[in-house]
């Protein structure tokens, strides 16, 4: 087998395509990670608060925060440890589950979210939404549902 015939070559349209995508992926999550850096936050950091200030008593396990975060359990365990350390969550023993752990939101971490949270969203309208019409995330939201979608159904596999 030559590898040509290996696989199913980009063309040129779907090239360009992927690459913007990447590109533009990649520099998004970058300028809005600096923009979070006043605040002394991460992606990471906000995505966690994001996802605790939005769950029920803003506490989750925490094997749920890192299906949802995409991380392992060991990494998000560090990243809990360093956000403890700053005082926006805190750990919680698992009544029913003796080996199962909480990852709660302070109220620190909730005052946080409140003042980061305007921020935030401004810096995502400014750097994306802002920069694309209405057609436009309408259609980009049609393409790229299938494809999470799909992921979505893989990753449920695992």
């Amino acid at each position: 087998m030559t590898i040509e015939n290996a696989a199913r070559w980009l063309n040129e349209d779907e090239q360009r395509a992927w690459r913007m995508h990447l590109d533009v992926s990649r520099m998004l999550m970058y300028q809005l990670e600096r923009d979070l850096q006043p605040f002394g936050l991460t992606n990471n950091d906000y995505e966690i608060l994001v996802n605790l200030s939005e769950a029920p008593e803003r506490r989750m396990r925490m094997s749920e925060l890192a299906s949802n975060t995409l991380q392992s359990k060991s990494r998000l365990s560090h990243q809990i440890t360093r956000m403890e350390s700053a005082g926006l969550v805190r750990r919680e023993h698992c009544d029913t589950d003796r080996r199962g752990l909480f990852a709660v939101l302070t109220d620190h971490g909730w005052d946080t979210m409140l003042q980061v949270a305007p921020h935030h969203v401004e810096s995502v309208r400014r750097h994306f939404i802002d920069q694309i019409s209405p057609e436009g995330l309408r259609a980009m939201y049609q393409a790229l549902a299938p494809v999470g979608e799909r992921l979505r159904e893989q990753r449920g596999r695992v």
